[in-house]
């Protein structure tokens, strides 16, 4: 029985449209059945908002700057929606048998996109082509769904047009909301990347093929009926065997990544954490890896480690401030000095202390630097911490030992605010030494980095040292293990009052690559690169790419 309360005045005649035209057969009321269709939309928008955050994370942990693949995602998955909305047109003779092929394919499709995007990047060394292909995919069907529920909502119980809009937006808003919180705080944490994305899948794939197996069946003919059955068995299946199979898969592409030393593979809440090498031996072939980036080699670390701490730690040093280096290696140099009376560590991520502190290689590496009672360490961000209470006029050196500032997330860690809370935190006559980035590599980076020191009132000595390259992990014929090609790293040494002097002292304990004649030819060396005119990086105008 038809629900006639409404009556047929704003629609015009299905029949005029090309639209079927004969109200559903339902097994249960048209209230039911149409609260049932609003609950697969709830579901389904959920599952999409996933896969669209799945791409984004994912996206930025692979190929880096979170804003680019970002706005990649969002603009080619929001113009592919419209794509699916106009190919939806098509299927709206036989709505039923087109949401369910629909939601079959994208449950197929998002479910694997994780997965395939890593093994893109693990065994092809690229993975854009394919974040912009699955994008795309993902939007088209997406943008599919709505048109499809519309004339399948509608054949329940018709409505005017707006009211039928509002609904079915409404529940796919709410969908998102759930499926956009669900994402970082319970799929991300508990499953992982690959993982996630496969349950998401199935979940999609039940929701949308049951709403059709059952609540519109009798719309399908006998041969489309055991068609969705078969698709749907086979999506279920393939997902359930990839889950089956993703931590094998994992280790695999892990390996093609990294080589085949994986010793550690740890995801924090903040970032991947992978230690390759050997368990025992030399330190030195030691590698650690945060979120696909080399940021520890044990074969030269050395050099830019003490190139960051000892040109700063020439002055007054009794109270040191390192901002990140969770790894212990920046702190590890300034305990060198039997003067210095407290060490504090800011890192973000408890996950990186506490594998400095446990796994041998890297606590041998570091010297055991956090059994020293003098190291105390903070877990928080660096730049909320600045702004926390008790910080001004507190350490005589702060170390800035940051990822590079093309990294989006740290851009914020390279701006003009940022730097003026670290040079509020400075005692009169302390100095600032910060890691820009490669010199030779990106100069306007760099020189970037520097027009912000002096704009947030420091006075600025550039300078740079070799070392091997660092940056992705490569495929696998760029292994980064072992040495590799020189690059240079850039430093920035700042201080309130006056130019900061390029020294070290003769008789600083356990140096091994430095000198003060090396540090003014790096110097004078960097000046010659110099760009003026760059304007400073701030956090509404970022300037670092």
């Amino acid at each position: 029985m038809i629900d006639r309360s409404v009556p047929r005045r704003v629609l015009p005649a299905p029949e005029s449209r090309g639209v079927a035209t004969r109200p559903a057969a339902l097994p249960v009321r048209p209230r039911t059945g149409r609260l049932l269709v609003l609950a697969t939309v709830f579901v389904c928008a959920a599952c999409g908002l996933v896969y669209e955050l799945e791409l984004l994370a994912l996206g930025s942990y692979l190929i880096g700057d979170s804003v680019t693949q970002a706005s990649i995602v969002l603009s080619v998955m929001v113009f592919a929606m419209g794509v699916g909305s106009l190919l939806a047109k098509r299927l709206r003779r036989r709505p039923a048998f087109g949401f369910g092929a629909i939601e079959a394919a994208l449950a197929l499709i998002g479910g694997l996109s994780a997965m395939a995007l890593y093994a893109s990047f693990a065994w092809l060394g690229e993975s854009r082509p394919a974040l912009v292909a699955f994008s795309f995919a993902i939007g088209v069907l997406i943008g599919a769904e709505i048109p499809l529920l519309m004339v399948l909502i509608q054949r329940i119980r018709r409505q005017d047009a707006g009211g039928a809009v509002a609904d079915l937006f409404a529940a796919d808003y709410v969908g998102a909301l759930v499926g956009g919180l669900a994402f970082p705080f319970l799929l991300l944490p508990l499953l992982g990347q690959l993982t996630g994305a496969l349950l998401t899948g199935t979940v999609n794939t039940l929701a949308g093929g049951g709403l059709v197996l059952w609540l519109f069946r009798r719309d399908l003919s006998r041969r489309s009926r055991w068609l969705l059955i078969g698709v749907n068995v086979t999506v279920v299946a393939v997902l359930a065997s990839a889950t089956v199979l993703a931590d094998d898969f994992e280790r695999v592409a892990r390996r093609a990544v990294y080589g085949g030393e994986v010793r550690v593979a740890v995801q924090t809440g903040v970032q991947e954490l992978v230690l390759t090498g050997p368990g025992t031996g030399s330190p030195r072939s030691l590698d650690l890896y945060l979120d696909g980036r080399l940021r520890v080699s044990g074969y030269d670390e050395y050099r830019y480690h003490e190139a960051l701490v000892h040109p700063a730690m020439t002055g007054p040093h009794s109270r040191v401030l390192v901002l990140g280096g969770g790894d212990g290696l920046a702190a590890r140099e300034v305990l060198r000095y039997p003067d210095v009376a407290s060490v504090t560590v800011v890192e973000l991520d408890p996950g990186v202390v506490r594998l400095a502190r446990t796994d041998p290689m890297l606590s041998r590496l570091n010297a055991g630097a956090y059994a020293d009672p003098r190291l105390g360490v903070v877990t928080q961000d660096a730049f909320r911490w600045l702004r926390g209470p008790g910080t001004r006029d507190r350490f005589d050196v702060i170390v800035s030992d940051l990822p590079d500032p093309g990294i989006t997330p740290s851009t914020k860690l390279y701006s003009q605010e940022f730097y003026g809370l670290a040079a509020r935190a400075l005692r009169p006559g302390g100095r600032i030494a910060v890691h820009a980035g490669p010199l030779a590599g990106r100069p306007r980076t760099y020189w970037t980095v520097e027009t912000t020191l002096r704009a947030a009132g420091l006075r600025t000595a550039p300078y740079s040292a070799g070392g091997r390259l660092t940056g992705f992990a490569a495929g696998p014929d760029r292994t980064l293990g072992g040495a590799g090609p020189p690059q240079d790293w850039g430093f920035v040494l700042a201080a309130r009052a006056a130019v900061p002097e390029l020294r070290v002292d003769r008789d600083t304990p356990g140096l091994r690559s430095l000198s003060t004649r090396a540090l003014q030819d790096a110097t004078r060396d960097a000046e010659r690169t110099r760009l003026d005119g760059l304007p400073p990086s701030t956090l509404p105008h970022p300037r670092y790419s």
